[in-house]
């Protein structure tokens, strides 16, 4: 399913920065811009509607957006924040339904981790600790190369304790690292040791390095802190390398010299992260398209296998799906296999069908499809053409995990809500007993206003108000799917 030509869109927000960059599956920025931040929740989210669309491409499959503050990866909520909080903000769904693409939300700390790990100063090492040095401390881990998220947002590093008696952080702990070691820290301490408010850290350091004792002191009272949680961290994960990233991130790995290490069991090598401010917009992108691939690896091929492949062709009633679905299916010579084939020869011999019954025939027929699909020998393809929406996500993902599927695509077929209505209007006659009636036609057109592809897989939107670009569609398949 990885395809060299496949992009995504990677988005970096920081308090005063906001970064975009359309990358490649090998990490490669093909084109990126970088704008002032804002700390009023809606416009930023506007702000990152605006840059998504400026580098949207048909290209770009999928999005990945890394968060400043607490974010929650596996539900994408961000649950809190600090200069911009968007802690009440939908981002994915508001983005999804925007751009019909799927979008993968991590904190940002995380995504500048996962660029590391890929292409950075971490390529090849499958369990690496980053702390991110700046305003504050952010931090982010990776263990057998997948990020740790714990119960919800793990990874919080700047927070380890180095000083019980310390000072209280805005977390409500006492003695944070971040109050000790981040740059804020690192102007605290200057000032209260009488130098120049203009004094920057490398200055310091080339200062300390020409036998500056009192440079040599304030880079030690910064630093030892700093090495204490890189202790605890070697200690809490013994990871492969432990990375220091951020604005200055390469300021405090020299000025660890001033705080040597002292520790006998806990020796992890200390380096600095290699991709600078790229990092965040990178991992970002590349964290996009790995989601694509996990969504689509439910299961695995053995050496010699054939692949057993699945294309959803997706979109609420009257969306159009149904007729995009034979042409795929015509074409690719995949088996087509629709909610109503199944559902309407029981329609047809069951005397009054209510709605309720109608729907639970609808959830019989999506299972029999999954199962069928499940029994099918590898080499197989299949078009199901369905509203995937209409039950929950999850049950498409476990019925994902147990088909067997190991290439999978999306086709999203959409039109104005109004045209949907008028279309489901004009075929009321032509439908059979226990669909909904007119009645429903208000219902769906506010649907169709929020409906969204599933984001479990490569994407290839359909308006169905214009010719269909068969070929296009072709060629989208061919690249995801071989």
């Amino acid at each position: 399913m990885d395809s060299p030509s496949q992009q995504a869109i990677g988005l970096d927000i920081g308090g005063t920065r906001m970064r975009v960059a359309r990358v490649d599956r090998a990490g490669t920025i093909l084109e990126k811009k970088i704008i002032d931040g804002c700390q009023e929740p809606e416009r930023a989210l506007a702000m990152m509607i605006d840059l998504i669309a400026e580098f949207d491409r048909p290209e770009v499959t999928a999005i990945g957006i890394g968060i400043p503050g607490r974010v929650d990866a596996r539900t994408a909520r961000v649950l809190s924040g600090g200069f911009l909080d968007l802690s009440g903000i939908d981002v994915k769904s508001r983005i999804e339904a925007r751009f019909s693409r799927p979008v993968r939300l991590e904190n940002d700390c995380s995504m500048a981790l996962i660029a590391e790990a890929r292409i950075g100063a971490a390529k090849g090492l499958d369990n690496v600790v980053m702390l991110t040095i700046g305003t504050g401390i952010g931090g982010g881990a990776m263990l057998d190369g997948r990020i740790v998220y714990g119960r919800q947002a793990a990874g919080q590093l700047g927070h380890i304790v180095v000083n019980e008696n310390g000072p209280t952080c805005v977390c409500g702990q006492q003695g944070c690292v971040e109050l000790y070691s981040s740059g804020t820290a690192f102007g605290r301490l200057k000032t209260a040791a009488g130098f120049a408010a203009d004094l920057r850290c490398e200055e310091a350091i080339t200062r300390a390095a020409a036998g500056d004792g009192p440079c040599a002191a304030l880079l030690s009272d910064w630093a030892r802190p700093l090495r204490a949680a890189l202790n605890t961290l070697s200690a809490s994960f013994d990871p492969d390398i432990l990375l220091l990233g951020g604005g200055l991130g390469d300021s405090a790995l020299k000025a660890l010299a001033y705080a040597p290490d002292a520790g006998r069991w806990y020796r992890t090598p200390v380096a600095a992260a290699k991709l600078g401010d790229d990092a965040g917009m990178i991992g970002s992108a590349l964290a996009a398209l790995e989601a694509l691939g996990e969504g689509a690896s439910a299961a695995t091929v053995r050496p010699g296998q054939p692949a057993k492949r699945l294309i959803l062709v997706n979109g609420v009633p009257a969306s159009g799906k149904s007729s995009i679905a034979r042409r795929i299916a015509a074409r690719t010579g995949a088996t087509l296999m629709a909610l109503d084939t199944i559902k309407n020869p029981f329609l047809a011999r069951i005397d009054n069908v209510d709605r309720p019954f109608n729907r639970t025939l609808g959830k019989a027929s999506y299972q029999a499809i999954f199962d069928v699909i499940a029994a099918s020998a590898p080499g197989t393809s299949f078009v199901v053409d369905a509203w995937f929406g209409f039950q929950p996500l999850e049950d498409l993902d476990r019925y994902l995990a147990a088909s067997g599927v190991t290439a999978i695509a999306e086709i999203w077929c959409s039109a104005p809500p109004e045209v949907i209505g008028e279309r489901y209007r004009a075929r009321l006659t032509d439908r059979l007993p226990g669909h909904p009636g007119e009645s429903y036609v208000p219902e769906l057109i506010a649907l169709a206003s929020r409906a969204t592809p599933t984001g479990r897989a490569p994407l290839f939107t359909v308006d169905t108000t214009v010719p269909f670009d068969e070929e296009a569609a072709l060629r989208f398949l061919s690249e995801v799917m071989g």
